[in-house]
């Protein structure tokens, strides 16, 4: 691997993996966590907290709202005074490329007594903010922005909330946890239906924190005036950051790697299910649970792997990982078809076009659908030019993608990957020499 900060990286084919690695803490599990021990009375003590730029914008939004804490490292230690004691901020609110603080933060601001403003970057500023304003404004929250509040910056003036039956036209974690947070502080009880089961690491945490939550299939119901307490919250390994290595170590040529404490929630463990179906040769090993959430360590060993069609309730379950998936189907034998997957669509960036064209562009077989992509398989890519086009996950793809081809790849954008997985190359390289 060679690094040139002007001309981005050039990454060089490898054959072999092998050693132990951690990866960094849930970036999901450190928002909530994050968040919640703000919202908590006492203190808060959270491990394994994942340090990357969008949940420090966690952080930062905090602070503004009068939350005192301190970071060392990866470990975070806050004191929490209640959301009742936030106080309204001094300047605009920034979550910088932060979906998920984006509309968490809204969820519980509705219920407070005073304006905020809350603004992020250019892709934050394009990304569709009117699935969470919409039911937010119909519990009672005032929220003015772009569009009818459809797109930030977005002003909101909190105050009195009533709870709602809210039926979710996409099954999306970020939707449901702001609309169950806002439920937090609204009067009577509320409840959020989804099409398929998103992630559930808001209900499982605000348990931990106190909080009852009824979870009933895809149904989750809160009622208004739970506290939450402040506690001790060891967070597991991103399975989203984890998945790039499970690819890379199924496609290499030799090796083995052990990738520990991965948090096995099965709401994200779609990668493992689709891997598996693939023929992969991954093992699960000390599988335990701690903090509510299920972990274990995955073992993974090179295997052939043929195509398969991934669709309905698996994509919620898999949906930050199907750039990589894309790369596995492309060294894969046969055809795999990824569809019901139209939310790529307006994540960081358009990941179906922009998935689409880069593998393309590296020599795989690839063909855009309006909903996803279909994937022949080929026996190498063959390398080239990729750009990360300023999205963590497609920085990361790109790389593994760069490290199984004929020739390696030049990348541009690598530092997009600092959004979740700082040490990414770091370990990479520790594995491949």
């Amino acid at each position: 691997m060679h690094n040139n900060r002007v001309k981005g990286i050039r990454i060089h084919p490898i054959k072999k993996v092998q050693g132990e690695i951690q990866v960094p803490g849930d970036k999901s599990i450190s928002h909530r966590a994050a968040l919640f021990g703000g919202m908590a009375q006492g203190e808060t003590h959270l491990t394994n907290f994942l340090p990357g730029q969008d949940c420090l914008s966690t952080l930062e939004c905090l602070r503004k709202l009068g939350v005192e804490w301190e970071r060392k490292d990866t470990e975070v230690w806050i004191n929490g005074q209640g959301f009742e004691h936030w106080r309204e901020p001094q300047d605009v609110l920034d979550v910088g490329n932060s979906g998920t603080t984006m509309r968490l933060i809204l969820g519980v601001l509705s219920g407070c007594p005073f304006s905020v403003t809350l603004t992020g970057d250019s892709s934050i500023r394009s990304r569709p903010m009117g699935r969470v304003t919409m039911p937010l404004q119909e519990m009672g929250a005032r929220i003015l922005g772009r569009q009818d509040g459809k797109y930030a910056p977005l002003t909101i003036q909190g105050g009195s909330l009533l709870g709602i039956q809210f039926h979710s036209p996409v099954a999306s974690a970020q939707v449901k946890s702001a609309i169950l947070l806002a439920g937090l502080n609204a009067q009577g009880e509320t409840t959020v239906t989804e099409p398929f089961l998103s992630r559930d690491h808001t209900e499982r945490m605000l348990r931990g924190f106190g909080v009852p939550v009824i979870s009933e299939g895809n149904t989750a119901k809160i009622k208004g005036g739970a506290k939450l307490l402040g506690q001790e919250v060891s967070i597991p390994g991103d399975i989203s950051s984890a998945a790039f290595f499970l690819v890379l170590g199924s496609l290499v040529s030799q090796g083995e790697l052990l990738i520990q404490n991965v948090g096995m929630n099965k709401t994200r463990t779609g990668i493992l299910d689709a891997l598996w179906q693939m023929g992969a040769d991954i093992q699960v090993e000390d599988e335990r649970e701690e903090c509510g959430e299920p972990r274990a360590n995955l073992r993974v060993r090179p295997a052939q792997l043929h195509g398969i069609e991934i669709q309905g309730a698996m994509i919620p379950r898999l949906i930050d990982e199907i750039p990589i998936l894309a790369v596995a189907a492309s060294l894969a034998k046969g055809v795999t078809m990824i569809r019901d997957a139209a939310e790529l669509r307006v994540k960081e960036t358009d990941r179906i076009a922009m998935v689409a064209q880069g593998m393309e562009a590296l020599g795989a077989d690839i063909q855009e659908l309006h909903d996803g992509l279909q994937i022949k398989g080929i026996s190498q890519l063959k390398g080239g030019r990729a750009s990360s086009y300023g999205d963590h996950r497609l920085a990361m793809a790109w790389v593994v993608a760069g490290l199984l081809s004929k020739e390696g790849l030049s990348l541009e954008g690598m530092e997009a990957a600092s959004v979740s997985f700082p040490n990414f190359l770091d370990l990479i390289e520790r594995i491949s020499n």
